[in-house]
């Protein structure tokens, strides 16, 4: 009997998570919506809430380690099967963060990239399958209690898993990460000194501020004016290195608390296989925001390493 390819064992994946959905709507239908922004808290540890965004984000990272540990745990030469798989994956982005970093850069920036882009595709892709914001403690006319059977008009009021990604907390701490890794990475390969004059540009005000000193009036009025432009130019700079913490913040959270309240509304709405499109497109929105994510950390961090304008590598 012929081995299935990687490629043919991805697709049939897909067509199986498809039809668990499907199925899943027979045993678990999709109560009515109820959509808050603040994360509920299901238990808590010593004090500390366990929300239901974090239980997400802790199983996405569970699948995430199962995933390349039973991938790698055999390793053989010729690799085949989920090692294969996991190779593929890990081949593709190593050469996505090459290609636009160089060899130089991309061993440096590659952990971070991956981490970030496979985290976000995963809490995407992990939010559709059947139990997510449709199982949990809720109401149905006078009757409280938790939803596990198939009461058609229950409102789940404080869902048991709930996509991480629509917590802002995560894509903000995400967004700090990414911050804090693109000024390390530009402070290592420039030095501290030389990162920050992109910031802190007074070499033209000093210049002006010595010809004023001279007595030379017109060269320093020319130097004290391009150094006020240098100066300002470099507060923006500052500036935008902090905005885009925000940018990158609700860039994520927007797109994919949209993404679910889509899913929620047409599943109720028009149930069954009418709904599986939408759960297509909610995939590829998962993709494409990974993608953007991880590729605007490496875009600003090859940004960051590159010497400034006038200097030599």
């Amino acid at each position: 009997m012929p081995r299935l390819g990687c490629f043919t064992k991805i697709i049939i994946a897909i067509f199986v998570v498809l039809a668990l959905v499907i199925v899943g709507g027979l045993f678990f239908p999709v109560p009515e919506p109820h959509v808050v922004l603040p994360a509920d808290a299901i238990f808590s540890i010593g004090g500390f809430p366990i929300t239901n965004t974090l239980l997400a984000s802790w199983l996405a990272i569970l699948v995430l380690v199962a995933m390349f540990y039973f991938g790698t745990r055999k390793m053989k030469l010729i690799p085949r099967g989920w090692q294969n798989a996991m190779e593929a994956v890990y081949e593709g982005l190593y050469n996505f963060v090459e290609g636009a970093a160089g060899e130089k850069h991309a061993r440096v920036f590659f952990p971070v990239v991956a981490t970030i882009f496979l985290y976000v595709i995963m809490a995407a892709l992990l939010s559709l399958l059947p139990g997510f914001d449709t199982i949990g403690m809720g109401h149905y006319g006078e009757q409280e209690g938790a939803f596990f059977g198939s009461y058609h008009g229950w409102i789940v009021e404080e869902p048991l898993l709930r996509k991480a990604n629509t917590d802002i907390n995560f894509p903000l701490a995400l967004a700090v990460i990414s911050f804090i890794f693109v000024e390390y990475v530009g402070i290592r390969a420039l030095g501290l000194r030389r990162y920050g004059s992109k910031f802190f540009q007074v070499g033209q005000l000093s210049h002006g501020l010595g010809q004023l000193v001279r007595g030379k009036f017109r060269a320093a009025l020319s130097g004290l004016f391009t150094g006020l432009i240098d100066m300002f130019v470099g507060s923006l700079e500052l500036l935008s290195e902090f905005i885009r913490i925000i940018s990158f913040t609700f860039r994520l959270f927007g797109n994919m608390t949209a993404g679910m309240v889509l899913l929620l509304m047409v599943a109720f709405l028009i149930p069954w296989v009418v709904a599986v499109p939408f759960y297509g497109l909610e995939m590829l929105l998962g993709f494409l925001q990974a993608l953007i994510f991880g590729g605007l950390t490496l875009i600003f961090a090859v940004m960051a390493v590159k010497p400034h304008e006038g200097e030599l590598e």
